[in-house]
């Protein structure tokens, strides 16, 4: 079982982009964070869901294995599970194929105070490109 953590994080007085990718399997943490370009916060969230199933994948996580993915963007969650986005669709698509490389998915909201793993990681990043 593997524990994906996502998050984003936008500067929106410069427009600079970071997320933050957190990773748990048998105890274990992985973590990841990367400046990014966006465009906005949602684009931003979307990219980092997107690189989390991608790590997964670089990694060889085995495809049996059941996937809890978190993240604090609702916008993400609606859109996997309505399997569309007015303007995220190509986003979406990507990530709905990413899924798919894995026999089980869990896709879970959760509030931004259960995500600091992946918030914190995203910060760290934003300010690394700030400095």
């Amino acid at each position: 079982m593997y524990k994906v953590y996502s998050d984003a994080a936008v500067n929106q007085q410069n427009h600079r982009s970071a997320i933050g990718v957190l990773l748990v399997h048998d105890g274990k943490q992985m973590q990841f964070k990367n400046t990014i370009t966006a465009t906005n916060n949602h684009e931003a969230e979307f990219i980092a869901a997107i690189e989390a199933f991608q790590k997964l994948i670089q990694l060889k996580a085995d495809p049996a294995e059941i996937i809890f993915y978190h993240t604090d963007s609702k916008i993400v969650i609606d859109s996997l599970n309505k399997e569309y986005a007015k303007h995220f669709q190509p986003e979406v698509n990507q990530l709905l194929a990413l899924q798919s490389k894995f026999a089980t998915v869990i896709n879970t909201w959760i509030p931004d105070h259960k995500n600091h793993g992946a918030h914190y990681l995203a910060l760290q990043a934003l300010h690394s490109v700030q400095d």
